[in-house]
Formats: structure tokens, C-alpha cells, sequence
């Protein structure tokens, strides 16, 4: 079993190279007496002097320091260079956050074409619904993250990467057909069985500033489910559950398909945002700038 240890080949190593133990003390951050006693161990388990010590003279290697100090400066150099790679591969990797909707319908198509641009870069991505997203932000678990709802404008950065249009879903009935085709909105669909996202949503907490300025309150509907997961939403609603609001995003197959029909809200339709978020006492990387350049790019075209 090896009794040698690193912290022994750095004392010695630096004492080497500075020819001092209060010079390499210094570079070390240790104390004088704690390198010697990192030598003293080192040339006991070699059974041999490595440095000659005098008290009115540089320190000098021995023949044998000399030759195990070529040794250890590689040993060194190699584990230095192993922290470097460790920290080149940290550099390259995103830590991302997103809720539902961008995590599913928007990330995926923003990570293949920065990845494209930047091979040699990889993500992590945990997903949550808006609140969830900033405490990991907070917890700096995730670096950036894409949310539906700016909560927190003290303390992060936020930009607009997309507008995303809220609608109402129903089953696709005769009953609802006929009201589709009388024109008949969102608004006025409110009253019926109503399924709800999670309160910590972007999307409920779009829908909720919605009805506010409609003089309503997610008090007053006829709530018969609440629900964290947009698939099961739009299944209990294609089953005649009730009604929904969602991200028009979330549901463009399965209207498209005629699985389900769409109302918009109010004649002229009803939009929030889906933004770009980090903290603001953060420092990103290189590579977390060129994804946030790139992102950026993206939403402006």
C-alpha cells in the first residue's frame, strides 16, 4: 500500500523550486513546520535525505533529491493536468432549466442548433415549472433557465426569447364544433368544467393575470381538476373532462390532428412570454455567453 501522498510531492516540489521552506510556505498557504513536516514524512518513507539543510544557506537537493524530484514534478505535473481537463470539460457544459412548454417545444430545436455551432459542448437539463426553475436557479443547480413567468426582476436577468399565445381547449364535439363556428371565444367557454395547471406554473400564473383584468378570479370557476402534467391535461380534456387553458405550442398536433379544438381567449388573442433567465450575481462562462448570444440571435429572427 502507497504511503506517499500528494500533499508530501508539492512541499517537496515547491521547497525544490523556491530553494526555501518560508517561500514555499507562502506559495502553499501552509505553515513553514507543516511543509517540513510533509518532507520529513516523505524522506522517512523513502529512507533517504532529499534536502540538505543548513541554517545560513539556500536549501539544496540531494543526489537522491534530485533524482525524486524529477519524479514528483511529473506526478504533479500530471495530476495539474487532469484538474485542467476536469476544468476544460466543466467549462463546456450548460447547466439548464426549463418549465414544461420550453423545456418540450422550444429547447430542443435552440440546443441541436447551438450544439451544431459548438460541438464540443454538452447541457444538463432539469425541468420544473417556473417556480421550480428559479429555486434551482438560486441553488445554482441550473445556470439558465427558460421560464413562462418573470418572478424575481431584482434579482435576475430576463429576455423575451418567443411570445407564446394562450388558448382554450376543448373535445372536439358537435356542441363544441357549432360554437366554434358561431364564433364564440375562450372568454365565453370560462364557465364550463374547468382543468387547471399547478398554481406555480407560467402558464396558470398567465391565465390567472388573465382573468384579473377580466374581472374574474380562478375562484369562480367551475374547477373539477388541477393538474402538473400538460399530456394528461390535454388526455382528460380530449375524454370530455372538461375544459382547459394551455400553451397554443402545447397543442398544435393535436388540433391539427383533430383530436382537440383550439378558442382563442379574446378576438384579438392572448399572449405572455417565454423568457431567457440568470442571475444576476453570476459570472457566466464562455460558453454559457455564446449560448445566451446564440439564444438571443435566434429570438430576434
Amino acid at each position: 500500500m502507497l504511503e506517499i501522498n500528494l500533499k508530501q510531492l508539492e512541499a517537496f516540489v515547491t521547497t525544490a523550486e523556491y530553494a526555501s521552506f518560508t517561500k514555499a510556505a507562502e506559495a502553499l498557504y501552509l505553515t513553514q513546520s507543516t511543509v517540513s513536516a510533509h518532507i520529513n514524512a516523505l524522506e522517512e518513507i523513502l529512507q533517504m535525505r532529499l534536502i540538505q539543510r543548513g541554517a545560513r544557506r539556500r536549501v539544496q537537493l540531494t543526489p537522491e533529491g534530485k533524482q525524486a524530484y524529477n519524479m514528483a514534478k511529473e506526478i504533479i505535473n500530471r495530476c495539474r493536468a487532469m484538474e485542467n481537463l476536469s476544468s476544460s470539460i466543466e467549462q463546456c457544459q450548460l447547466a439548464v432549466g426549463a418549465s414544461s412548454v420550453p423545456a418540450q417545444y422550444l429547447l430542443p430545436e435552440l440546443m441541436s442548433g447551438f450544439l451544431e455551432k459548438n460541438p464540443d459542448s454538452r447541457y444538463v437539463l432539469q425541468k420544473g415549472d417556473s417556480d421550480r426553475i428559479h429555486q434551482l436557479l438560486k441553488m445554482e443547480e441550473v445556470r439558465i433557465g427558460f421560464v413562462g413567468a418573470a418572478l424575481d426582476r431584482d434579482k435576475h436577468h430576463y429576455h423575451v426569447v418567443t411570445g407564446d399565445r394562450l388558448v382554450l381547449i376543448t373535445a372536439n364535439t358537435e356542441n363544441y364544433r357549432k360554437q366554434k363556428r358561431s364564433g364564440v371565444t375562450g372568454r365565453q367557454l370560462l364557465h364550463q368544467p374547468m382543468i387547471l395547471r399547478e398554481e406555480s406554473s407560467g402558464t396558470r400564473k398567465a391565465m390567472e393575470s388573465y382573468l384579473v383584468r377580466c374581472g374574474m378570479s380562478s375562484r369562480s370557476l367551475n374547477l373539477v381538476a388541477q393538474i402538473d402534467n400538460t399530456e394528461a391535461i390535454k388526455s382528460s380534456v380530449s375524454r370530455g373532462i372538461g375544459v382547459s387553458v394551455v400553451s397554443e405550442l402545447t397543442v398544435r398536433e393535436e388540433v391539427e390532428s383533430g383530436k382537440l379544438l383550439s378558442f382563442d381567449l379574446d378576438s384579438g388573442g392572448v399572449f405572455r412570454n417565454i423568457y431567457l433567465v440568470w442571475r444576476k450575481d453570476i459570472t457566466l462562462t464562455s460558453v454559457e455567453k455564446k449560448f445566451v448570444e446564440y439564444v438571443l440571435s435566434m429570438s430576434e429572427e
